[in-house]
């Protein structure tokens, strides 16, 4: 690990306490009135602010020619709304979402297969994107019982980073850091568990290269190997906003069993290609949903030859 500065670690607990602060201020506040605040925020980020405006609508261009320019500036500040209603969801999750009460928020698309496939004597792949409240899935599938291992990236702050995992962590979900988790997955995968992963992230010119909105993007190639190499199947799942907090649809997009033999398990391009089509299917229906801020298409495809990794027997 870098070390880390006294400057560094004073800035850190500094950021970390208005962090807190924020977080008690919205705990403190009605839900309506976050609700409001969040729609006239968004407008600030997106129209005054500009805050990565040229990646946001730059991205939105190379997903949607067809969108007008005024669709553009709709859907960016939508998605700046969503996600501010996102930190206020988070906020609230544990005093709003429990067992006896997440019926009223949450309408559950393909439950039968999603609790048939977690409950095989097998290890599973649980995959999404950035889009809907990700981290609200996560935290509803601990709520019902089901563990599960999620892979995430420690953030710089390591105060933030331990205040984030404890709300990860807080219904049974498991938190695995992204840099030299590959022997806890593996030992997870052995023991028939499930991991969870997002499969929207740029893995430079060294990843799985596939087509995301017509145009080449790399995805990382674990998990493709993580899944074929333990025969695992990969279950798409989102948690898509219907209309305003704690309202949401969580539905299963779709399942690849590489003992299936299908084609989307052929190897490690046809299942990351699959995925990533799903997803993609997915953003089309909420565009406003998804993270457009950050760069999801980055560099082009290199020369270095695809891996080709098998199902296991």
């Amino acid at each position: 690990m870098r070390r880390r500065t006294f400057a560094t670690r004073c800035l850190d607990r500094i950021v970390y306490a208005a962090v807190r602060v924020a977080i008690c201020v919205i705990q403190s506040l009605p839900r309506d009135f976050c609700e409001r605040s969040a729609r006239k925020l968004s407008n600030l980020l997106a129209n005054r602010l500009r805050i990565r405006r040229t990646v946001v609508r730059d991205n939105l261009r190379t997903a949607f020619p067809d969108m007008t320019a005024e669709r553009r500036r709709a859907t960016a500040q939508a998605m700046w709304e969503h996600l501010l209603l996102m930190v206020v969801e988070i906020a609230h999750a544990n005093r709003v979402v429990h067992k006896t009460t997440w019926r009223k928020h949450l309408r559950i698309h393909g439950m039968e297969e999603i609790v048939r496939t977690l409950w095989l004597d097998r290890p599973k792949v649980i995959l999404s994107g950035h889009y809907g409240n990700f981290e609200l899935a996560a935290y509803l599938f601990g709520l019902f019982g089901l563990k599960i291992f999620s892979v995430a990236r420690e953030l710089d702050n390591p105060e933030l980073d331990r205040f984030v995992t404890e709300f990860r962590e807080s219904r049974g979900q498991s938190i695995l850091p992204k840099k030299g988790s590959a022997p806890d997955v593996a030992q997870v995968l052995d023991e028939h568990g499930a991991i969870g992963l997002l499969g929207d992230q740029a893995a430079g010119p060294k990843g799985c290269w596939v087509e995301f909105f017509g145009r080449p993007a790399s995805v990382h190639k674990a998990i493709g190997v993580f899944a074929l190499s333990a025969s695992a199947p990969v279950m798409v799942c989102t948690a898509t906003r219907r209309r305003g907090l704690f309202d949401y649809d969580l539905r299963l997009e779709g399942v690849a069993d590489p003992a299936a033999g299908r084609e989307e398990t052929a190897d490690l391009t046809a299942l990351s290609q699959w995925y990533t089509s799903i997803l993609e299917q997915a953003i089309r229906r909420e565009p406003a949903q998804y993270w457009w801020v950050h760069r999801r298409w980055r560099g082009e495809p290199g020369k270095a030859t695809k891996a080709k990794v098998r199902p296991a027997a």
